[in-house]
């Protein structure tokens, strides 16, 4: 079949951003244009945004894209990704009822410990965490009954963006699944799972496969972005399925690392498994999965270490002389560990309660000790998760494909490839998910009349350009008697965890000399990713 010379856009809408970018035949990016999108925080751990951002900052970014293009009638698709588990409520003539509430909101510790069962795992392949939907579906069940109530349509970033472009309430399975409504195994919606939430099936998005069309976008707003007329929108998938498409890991042995303000490593799997080891998701390719393992605090602390204890350096930039001087320092900056769970536990132990420690002080420790020993302490953590993975499902992790804001790091790349004993190949610092959502539009174009099912596999595999970090064997001892330390630290901490939120809850609830709980600040912008994490 000829290739069709045309351009797709591909549209990235994640949590700090909406981004557009045009890809040409040959997935070279041709234009591109992002705009910012506002994160609010009412309370400590509530992370909300107004969804029709979500809308705005994606119509101007792919308008300006567009517009940088010397023939727009080129474009002949257009295809979403975005930030995954976030979600909006809205009313018959869809307006938001309310703020959207995002993957990192932990609200709702009390129905992930009420609701948070074996039974909702092994349905929806999803540990009891903070990230899914359905707890916080439950939430407003409980605390705000009238949003479910009253609500015309329930559904996820790519379903709401749809709605906008199309006019057709859809969304892919890779999209969906993320809010933990989901029986993976029958890639639809549960009944099970949604009584539960309090959702009613007429309230969520159709499902079409990704790669597929939802349907054209509407004359109205083709010629709101500045296309000539209207183009199909075809189905994309979550950031992490896309980033992950992007960069190949579609095959045995071959893992996506995005270490960013969190970090969450993903394999392919042919058959659908569950367990506390990681998270399941639709995988990119259809009938196939995902499985995740998630640490919602990397580069986000390594950014708090900087701003809270740097200094201006001479590039004006707050905490950037830390990076030379924890380079400088010996492997496990002599005695000191961090465990990095400023925003609770994820993979393996998925303990809401579980906060960051740091043991070992001595005397001779500097900001850049504590530095260093954050970025190991992410290392350690990583290899926990790939450990426990290879575990469980028996097939090694041979390579890591890495992008995010840690990879433009030297020394935290050198780190993790020691620290795990794996080759890193350190990927494009490009926007990786959306090159994954323009594979799938150039899969539709190329493909057109063929079932999804019928596209060939080289079609949705790419081999990323990159450079290549191999393990020094010379640190291979350290590392390892190291790690047999730090594997041991959650363990014996976490009554100690429970004990401290317990007395906590009481301080804050105004006890002598209490005062009221200061809501955290947002992770630095400049530790962003094109697969934010969700």
């Amino acid at each position: 079949m000829t290739r069709d010379a045309g351009l797709v856009v591909a549209v990235d809408c994640s949590t700090t951003a909406a981004k557009a970018v045009i890809h040409d035949p040959a997935g070279q990016v041709v234009a591109q244009a992002a705009r910012p999108l506002q994160l609010q925080q009412p309370r400590a751990s509530w992370h909300e945004q107004d969804a029709e951002e979500w809308w705005s900052a994606t119509r101007d970014a792919v308008a300006a894209a567009v517009a940088a293009l010397p023939d727009p009638a080129l474009v002949r698709a257009v295809c979403l990704t975005h930030q995954r588990e976030s979600f909006v409520c809205l009313d018959a003539a869809g307006r938001p009822l309310r703020p959207a509430i995002l993957w990192l909101d932990g609200r709702a510790h009390e129905e992930i410990a009420a609701l948070g069962t074996a039974r909702v795992h092994e349905l929806s392949g999803k540990p009891p965490d903070t990230t899914p939907a359905i707890y916080k579906l439950a939430w407003l069940a409980r605390h705000e009954p009238d949003v479910l109530r009253d609500a015309d349509r329930v559904g996820d970033v790519q379903a709401y963006l749809s709605w906008r472009l199309s006019g057709r309430w859809a969304t892919s399975p890779g999209s969906a699944d993320t809010l933990g409504l989901f029986d993976l195994q029958r890639l639809d919606y549960s009944p099970e799972l949604l009584e539960l939430a309090g959702v009613r099936p007429g309230q969520l998005p159709e499902l079409v496969p990704a790669g597929q069309p939802i349907g054209m976008i509407t004359a109205d707003v083709a010629a709101a972005l500045g296309l000539p007329g209207p183009v199909p929108l075809v189905a994309g998938i979550g950031d992490g399925q896309a980033a992950g498409l992007a960069l190949g890991a579609t095959v045995p042995g071959v893992a996506y690392l995005n270490l960013g303000t969190s970090m969450v490593l993903g394999v392919h799997s042919a058959t659908y498994r569950w367990d506390p080891a990681f998270r399941t998701l639709a995988g990119a390719q259809p009938g196939a999965y995902t499985l995740e393992t998630v640490l919602n605090a990397a580069a986000y602390v390594a950014t708090w270490c900087r701003e809270q204890f740097g200094e201006t350096g001479v590039d004006g930039v707050v905490g950037s002389g830390l990076e030379a001087a924890a380079a400088d320092l010996p492997c496990g900056a002599e005695g000191l560990l961090t465990l990095p769970y400023w925003n609770a536990a994820q993979t393996p132990y998925w303990d809401p309660l579980a906060r960051g420690a740091v043991v070992g002080w001595h005397g001779r420790h500097t900001r850049a000790h504590l530095y260093r020993s954050i970025l190991e302490g992410v290392g350690f953590e990583l290899r926990l998760h790939l450990e426990r993975l290879e575990e469980v499902t028996g097939q090694p992790v041979t390579t890591i494909r890495m992008v995010g804001g840690g990879a433009r790091s030297p020394l935290w790349v050198r780190l993790v490839s020691d620290i795990t004993g794996r080759p890193v190949r350190v990927c494009s610092d490009g926007e990786v998910s959306a090159a994954g959502a323009a594979l799938l539009a150039r899969g539709y174009l190329d493909g057109r009349g063929r079932a999804p099912d019928d596209r060939p596999a080289a079609e949705v595999i790419a081999e990323p350009a990159g450079y290549d970090v191999t393990p020094d064997a010379s640190t291979a001892t350290a590392y390892g008697a190291l790690y047999a330390v730090y594997r041991t630290l959650y363990p014996q901490l976490k009554s100690v965890f429970a004990d401290l939120a317990g007395a906590a809850a009481v301080s804050a609830a105004g006890g002598p000399g209490s005062s009221p709980a200061r809501s955290a600040g947002a992770p630095g912008p400049s530790e962003g990713s094109s697969a934010d994490r969700g």
